[in-house]
């Protein structure tokens, strides 16, 4: 799932209880309150499609970036269900005003569905104490048309899963040679099912990098799968940081970081470093403004292995992010590699 970005909040309709709220930005704008837009598939079927098709109304918000508006929106419509992506959900939480939309909603929402990017423990955790339901993530892609994985709706809290794959899906976990692992071990996730592409339009030479030669689908994301067959989001295979040989996971090191109450906003990346090779340096948005690098360290200690600690720590104002609020560790290492010539 991915996605651009106007909210559509769903009320009343064929069956008036069933209200969603899907917001997706029609402007980008990195940074900001993103969700999952119409232009992708997944905006457009799971959303759009399926809401309407159950009998929901789609109430557009033209200007997500007017939060205070939006947050006036929620606050008239008694929503049941809500998608988005996990900035969506954090930018809620911190909103002024949320706490009235908590109140005025009385507990009519029944669904929270989340995907596009991963979802951190620490604002699954903060959206199911605040909204009585927990966080239920998806895993896709635009390839895939889009859905993968799901989590059942009837989850009692967030799993930290993407969930099962679909029927007729099959979903697996290779090694760098395209060899099958065993549950527990940390691979690629590959997939094949009727929802899979064919190749991408006019690009030929990018077909034989996405398909292996048993036509599984190549999805450039890490992950394992559980015994029980629950598939777990490691982290992006190009943004892996390499330690003395070992690997450390830019979105584990974030989630950690996540759960220190004095962070708003961190991102994980790899540096150069002469006698790891790499090392990790974490950049960081406070929440509390007497936050110490030392105070974090010992945060990340209690949580991370020695190779995975953050060598670095950098506060900064903020974070480069793409459309739909995904931190872009690409330009965190560009940003630094400039600064130290």
């Amino acid at each position: 799932m991915h996605a651009a970005l106007a909210p559509i909040i769903v009320v009343g309709g064929v069956k008036p209880n069933l209200v969603l709220v899907a917001v997706v930005l029609v402007t980008a704008l990195a940074g900001f309150m993103p969700g999952i837009t119409w232009a992708f598939v997944a905006g457009l079927t799971a959303n759009l499609l399926v809401f309407l098709q159950l009998g929901g109304n789609n109430v557009l918000i033209a200007n997500p970036r007017d939060l205070r508006g939006f947050i006036a929106e929620l606050k008239r419509t008694r929503f049941t269900a809500i998608t988005g992506v996990n900035t969506l959900f954090a930018a809620l939480l911190d909103a002024p005003g949320f706490d009235a939309v908590r109140a005025a909603n009385r507990g009519a929402l029944k669904i929270a569905v989340a995907g596009g990017m991963a979802v951190q423990r620490s604002v699954a955790e903060r959206w199911q104490r605040a909204m009585g339901v927990p966080l239920v993530e998806g895993y896709g892609l635009t390839e895939a048309s889009p859905i993968v994985c799901a989590n059942r709706f009837d989850a009692p809290e967030f799993t930290g899963k993407l969930g099962l794959p679909l029927p007729s899906t099959e979903v697996a976990i290779h090694d760098e040679r395209g060899v099958e692992l065993a549950p527990g071990e940390t691979g690629e996730i590959c997939v094949r099912g009727p929802q899979v592409m064919r190749g991408y339009w006019n690009h030929p030479p990018e077909i034989e990098d996405a398909f292996t030669p048993q036509g599984w689908l190549r999805t450039g994301d890490l992950g394992r799968m559980d015994e029980r067959g629950y598939v777990e989001f490691v982290d992006r295979r190009k943004d892996v940081i390499v330690v003395s040989g070992f690997k450390a996971y830019p979105a584990e090191i974030e989630d950690v970081a996540m759960l220190h109450p004095g962070v708003k906003d961190a991102g994980a990346a790899g540096v150069p470093d002469a006698r790891s090779g790499e090392a990790v340096a974490l950049y960081v948005v406070k929440r509390d403004p007497g936050l110490t690098a030392e105070a974090l360290r010992e945060h990340c200690a209690k949580y991370l292995t020695g190779y995975k600690r953050p060598r670095e720590i950098v506060f900064r104002d903020s974070l480069p992010k793409s459309p739909i609020g995904k931190v872009l560790r690409r330009r965190l290492r560009e940003e630094r590699a400039s600064a130290h010539g």
